[in-house]
C-alpha cells in the first residue's frame, strides 16, 4: 500500500519535471511571438502582457511568407510523394528478398550527413542551369525522404506474413498487385508514419534551401532570414515566424500521432 501511495506521488512529479523542460521553450516561443520587442527583452521576464499581432502582420503582410509557405508545401509535398513512389516497392523488395546489402547502402545513406551532398548537387544544377528551381530542391529532399521511407518501411512490410501474400496469388493475382491490393492497405501505419516524419524532415530542412534556392524558391526556415540584421533581431516577427514553420508539423504530428507509434513498433515487435 506504501508502495502504491509513493508510486502515485512521484510518478506524476517526474512526468512533469521531465515534460516542463521540453515543452518550455515551444510555450516561451508561442508567448514571444504576442509580445512587443521591449516585452521580449524585458527583465525580469513578463509573463503577463498585452498581446499584440503585428508580429504575425510583419510575417504574412511585410515579408509575404505566403509565398515561402507555397514554396515550403510545394517541395516537401513534392518529395514525399516520388519518395514514396521510389521507396515503397524498394522497401518491399528488401524486406521479401533479404537484401541486406541494399538495405546497409540505404541506411549508410540515411546516416551521412546532408553536407557531403551538398556541393556535388550545387554543381550538377549549376551546370544544368537548375539553380532557383522547385526541380532543384525536390530532387535533393528526395534525397531526405527516400532512405527514410525505406528504413521505415522494411521492417514493417517484414512484419507481413507472406501466407497473406502467396494465398492472394494462388487466387490469380500477380506478385504486383497483390503488393497493391494485400501489403500496402496492410501497412498503412507504416505508410503514415513514413509519410509524416519524411514531411518534417523536408519541411524544416535548412541547408538544401540555402544554397540552392534564391527569391523565387526559397521555403520558410530560409525566410526567417529576414528579420535578423546587423543592426538588430526582430525577436517578435522571429518568434512568430517560427511558429507559423513549426504549426504544420506540430498538427500533423498531433493527428496521426497513434499511428506513428504504431508504425514505429510494428517492426519491433514481429516475431
Amino acid at each position: 500500500m506504501k508502495k502504491s501511495i509513493s508510486f502515485r506521488i512521484l510518478f506524476p512529479l517526474l512526468v512533469v519535471g521531465i515534460v516542463i523542460p521540453i515543452i518550455f521553450p515551444f510555450i516561451w516561443m508561442l508567448m514571444s511571438s504576442f509580445k512587443t520587442q521591449v516585452d521580449i527583452i524585458s527583465w525580469p521576464p513578463k509573463f503577463i502582457f498585452h498581446p499584440t499581432m503585428q508580429n504575425f502582420k510583419r510575417v504574412f503582410i511585410e515579408q509575404d511568407f505566403i509565398h515561402y509557405m507555397r514554396n515550403s508545401v510545394i517541395v516537401s509535398v513534392s518529395s514525399v510523394v516520388f519518395s514514396l513512389l521510389l521507396g515503397l516497392p524498394a522497401a518491399y523488395s528488401i524486406a521479401r528478398y533479404k537484401q541486406k546489402k541494399l538495405s546497409m547502402f540505404i541506411l549508410v545513406a540515411r546516416l551521412m550527413p546532408g553536407i557531403s551532398f551538398l556541393m556535388p548537387w550545387y554543381i550538377v544544377f549549376s551546370r544544368l542551369h537548375l539553380m532557383d528551381s522547385y526541380i532543384a530542391l525536390i530532387l535533393s529532399h528526395i534525397l531526405i525522404a527516400l532512405p527514410l521511407i525505406v528504413w521505415v518501411m522494411s521492417p514493417y512490410f517484414d512484419s507481413v506474413p507472406i501466407e497473406l501474400e502467396e494465398a492472394s496469388m494462388v487466387d490469380g493475382l500477380t506478385r504486383q498487385r497483390a503488393f497493391l491490393k494485400i501489403i500496402l492497405p496492410l501497412s498503412g501505419p507504416g505508410i503514415v508514419t513514413a509519410i509524416t516524419l519524411s514531411f518534417i524532415f523536408s519541411w524544416n530542412n535548412f541547408m538544401f534551401s540555402q544554397v540552392l534556392s534564391q527569391q523565387k524558391t526559397r521555403t520558410l526556415p530560409i525566410a526567417v532570414y529576414n528579420f535578423l540584421s546587423y543592426v538588430e533581431v526582430d525577436w517578435g516577427a522571429v518568434m512568430a515566424a517560427a511558429v507559423t514553420i513549426m504549426a504544420p508539423a506540430i498538427l500533423l504530428t498531433m493527428f496521426f500521432q497513434k499511428y506513428v507509434v504504431k508504425g514505429l513498433t510494428m517492426g519491433a515487435v514481429k516475431g
